[in-house]
């Protein structure tokens, strides 16, 4: 596929190479057709293939003359730069954003951090459960009675990370149009965390929607917003909130009738979820599915990895490609004009960035 197509394409990206967030951040961009070149240490293996994708690499001892030289030529000719070291790295290493932005005025120096670039906590390891604990989302996961559960690295690496500081980037590069110049973007897990908690910051007056572990609807403990196991040992998920799609799941499902009174009341969700759970062991996952998936039952089966690959709906939307003999998740938002694509990573940054213009 033609990268000239895609949304960002001529976009110039310098990626210092890290974990977890920022490469994701390069991978989004380097979907929607930024050119990324992605700084390494010399003989850094890939670590992971599908979200390191679509990168012109080049290895680069920082702590040299010559590989500060380097990062300073590929900032001063770039539009975004992104690096994920802990607060105070970039300027011990002289390629701090009062240095490069004042090499390249426009440049946008997008920082992906857990903490922030300042508080009591900046300069701490930490990963993503310790991010969104002090946040109140993890304190949201997990049965009333037992310690919280992380939620894989979704809400903060990805979540409260990546997506923010991407979002972050194009809102500094649409901002560029009209100054003309670059900023500094602090993405931090911990605000992008909070931001994800807004809904539940508004609904406070609503004792259902609660974030107390094990009491709110959206939090599994009703009997119409949670998970079933079938009698194959396999998962289904309902999400029947309102009453025209709960009065399909009972219809469509052979349910009690007495199930059709006080949804919405949580003293019976403990005893309705019984019922339910009892109702879904007589069928196996594909029976279900094939009873009640398409419906307005807010109904889907809970599927693996491996097996998200092959349900009809993900095949249909090409949710994932093949690439380079591997299963790659495909890039997303989808454009009607200008799609992205997924690309292999050379070895060519060198000679990228020697080819871009300044300016």
């Amino acid at each position: 596929m033609d990268a000239a197509a895609d949304p960002l394409a001529g976009l110039k990206v310098i990626e210092f190479a890290g974990i977890g967030p920022g490469p994701h951040v390069a991978m989004l961009l380097a979907d929607l057709g930024a050119e990324v070149v992605k700084i390494e240490r010399p003989g850094a293996p890939v670590t992971n293939p599908v979200v390191e994708r679509a990168r012109h690499r080049v290895a680069v001892d920082l702590k040299s003359e010559e590989g500060k030289a380097f990062c300073l030529e590929a900032a001063a000719k770039a539009d975004v730069l992104i690096e994920g070291f802990r607060p105070g790295v970039m300027e011990r290493l002289g390629l701090g954003p009062d240095e490069l932005l004042a090499r390249n005025e426009r440049l946008i120096f997008a920082r992906m951090t857990g903490w922030g670039q300042d508080g009591p906590l900046a300069h701490a390891a930490g990963h993503d459960i310790n991010y969104i604990a002090i946040t109140g989302a993890l304190s949201a996961v997990g049965r009333a009675g037992e310690p919280a559960v992380p939620p894989q690295n979704l809400v903060g690496d990805f979540g409260g990370g990546s997506m923010y500081c991407a979002f972050g980037i194009l809102a500094a590069l649409y901002e560029r149009e009209r100054s003309g110049k670059g900023q500094v973007v602090d993405a931090a897990i911990v605000d992008g965390a909070t931001s994800l908690m807004s809904f539940f910051f508004g609904v406070r007056d609503r004792p259902y929607l609660t974030t107390e572990r094990g009491k709110g609807m959206l939090g599994g403990a009703a009997h119409f917003y949670r998970c079933f196991e079938c009698s194959d040992g396999k998962e289904v998920s309902v999400g029947a909130i309102e009453p025209q799609f709960y009065a399909e799941l009972l219809a469509k499902s052979g349910a009690s009738a007495e199930l059709a009174d006080g949804q919405m009341n949580p003293a019976n969700w403990d005893e309705y979820a019984e019922k339910l759970a009892a109702m879904f062991k007589t069928k196996t996952q594909a029976e279900w599915t094939e009873l009640l998936e398409g419906s307005d039952a807010c109904f889907a089966p809970v599927l693996e990895v491996d097996e998200a690959r092959d349900h009809p709906h993900m095949k249909a939307r090409n949710a994932f490609v093949e690439h380079d003999g591997m299963w790659h998740t495909a890039p997303a938002p989808r454009f009607s004009r200008t799609p992205g694509s997924v690309r292999s990573s050379t070895d060519d940054g060198a000679d990228i960035v020697a080819n871009w213009k300044e300016g």
